[in-house]
C-alpha cells in the first residue's frame, strides 16, 4: 500500500503556490505530472449542441399540480441523473448579478499578492484556508490549482478567521450566496425525491437539519503543459450534490468512458451528486466521476457549493427504492467522509466500500 507523504516533506512540496510558479515563468514539476501528452479524449464533446443535460429547476419545483410539462421535466431530470449524475440548472432563482458578484470576488482575492492571501494560509494538514488539498499518497500527482476551502453553514461550523478580509466585499457576498444556496439545495431535494415518486421531504429528513454546506473557491491558473498537467484530478464527490458556478469550461464529466465538457452558460449552476446520494437512492441516481483540465491562454475560476449530510449521520437506501426487484445494493455508513478522504488519496473511489 502507498504511504502518505511525511508532512515535513509535503509541507515543503507545497510551500510555493501554483500561482507563484506561474508568475515565476516554471513549467509545473514533475510531482503535478499525471499525463503522457496524448490524451485524445479531451475534447470528446466538440458537436455544436452539449449532451449534459439542462434541467429547469423553477418548472419542476412548483407546489402547484403537475402539467405535462411539469412531468416531461421530472422525467428528464430522473434519466440525467440515472445517466449522468449531474445537470446544468436553470430558473434556479439565484439572481445573474449574484452570480457575477462571486466570480468578481474569487477572482479579486486570488489576484491579490501572496502575502496577503497567505493571512489565511492553512498546512497541509488542515482543511480550511488558502492552499491546496493534502499532499496525496506517494505516487500520486498533486492538482495545479489554487484553492480557499471555508465552512459555510451551519453558523457555529464556521471560522471567520479564515474568511478573507480583502476584498472587502467578499464575506458579505459570501453569506447571500450561501443562504440562497441553502435554500436551493432544499429545493432541489425536494425534486429529486419528487422525480423518484417519493415524498417530497424524504431527502431532508436523512439529510437532518444539521446538514452542512461547505465552500470551495478554485483559481486554475494557465498552464504551459496542459497535456500533462490537470487542473483538478479524477474524481467522484463525497457530498449529497454538489453545486457548482463556473466562469469560463475547464470541467469534465466522465460517461461511457468518455470526457464530455460542461459547456459554458453564465446563468446556469452545475448540480453533481455525491457518493452519499448514490447510497440514498440505492444506486438508481450516479455519483460521477469528473475532473478539470488544465489550460494553456486561459485561466478559470469556480466556486462549489458541496451540500453534506453531518458527519455522525448514518446514510443507506431509502427503504422505499428496495425491494424484490431492486435489491439493496449499499449497506448503511456513517462517517464515510472520513473512508472516502482516505481512498482519494490514493486517486482511487470509496464508494465500493458501501456496497453490499
Amino acid at each position: 500500500m502507498a504511504e502518505v507523504l511525511p508532512a515535513e516533506e509535503a509541507e515543503i512540496l507545497l510551500s510555493k503556490r501554483v500561482q507563484e510558479m506561474v508568475l515565476d515563468g516554471e513549467e509545473p514539476p514533475a510531482l503535478y505530472i499525471c499525463r503522457d501528452g496524448k490524451d485524445t479524449d479531451d475534447h470528446s464533446d466538440s458537436s455544436t449542441v452539449s449532451p449534459v443535460p439542462v434541467i429547469d429547476i423553477g418548472l419542476v419545483s412548483s407546489s402547484a399540480t403537475l402539467t405535462d410539462i411539469c412531468i416531461l421535466e421530472l422525467e428528464k431530470l430522473r434519466s440525467a441523473l440515472s445517466s449522468w449524475g449531474c445537470f446544468q440548472a436553470i430558473g434556479h432563482g439565484i439572481p445573474s448579478s449574484l452570480l457575477d458578484e462571486m466570480r468578481k470576488v474569487a477572482k479579486e482575492f486570488f489576484k491579490q499578492p501572496v502575502a496577503e492571501k497567505k493571512k489565511i494560509a492553512k498546512t497541509v494538514a488542515e482543511f480550511e484556508g488558502y492552499g491546496a488539498d493534502p499532499a496525496p499518497e506517494e505516487g500520486q500527482p498533486l492538482d495545479w490549482s489554487d484553492r480557499i476551502v471555508l465552512e459555510v453553514y451551519p453558523q457555529d461550523n464556521k471560522n471567520l478567521n479564515l474568511w478573507p478580509e480583502k476584498p472587502e466585499s467578499f464575506r458579505d457576498i459570501l453569506e447571500e450566496y450561501t443562504m440562497r444556496i441553502k435554500m436551493l439545495a432544499e429545493v432541489t431535494s425536494r425534486v429529486l425525491a419528487k422525480s423518484l415518486n417519493l415524498h417530497q421531504d424524504c431527502f431532508l429528513d436523512e439529510l437532518g437539519d444539521q446538514a452542512t454546506i461547505t465552500a470551495r473557491f478554485n483559481y486554475y491558473s494557465c498552464c504551459q503543459r496542459p497535456d500533462l498537467v490537470l487542473g483538478l484530478k479524477p474524481h467522484s464527490d463525497v457530498s449529497a450534490f454538489t453545486i457548482v458556478l463556473q466562469d469560463e469550461p475547464g470541467l469534465q464529466i466522465r460517461k461511457d468512458d468518455r470526457w464530455f465538457t460542461v459547456p459554458k452558460n453564465p446563468d446556469a449552476l452545475v448540480f453533481i451528486l455525491g457518493d452519499h446520494m448514490e447510497i440514498m437512492t440505492n444506486g438508481i441516481f450516479k455519483s460521477p466521476v469528473h475532473r478539470v483540465l488544465s489550460n494553456l491562454q486561459m485561466e478559470r475560476i469556480s466556486i462549489a457549493m458541496f451540500y453534506n449530510p453531518p458527519a455522525d449521520k448514518e446514510i443507506g437506501p431509502r427503504d422505499d427504492l428496495v425491494d424484490e426487484e431492486n435489491p439493496r445494493l449499499f449497506k448503511k455508513v456513517k462517517d464515510y467522509v472520513t473512508t472516502y478522504f482516505q481512498y482519494y488519496q490514493r486517486g482511487q473511489r470509496a464508494i465500493h466500500t458501501a456496497q453490499v
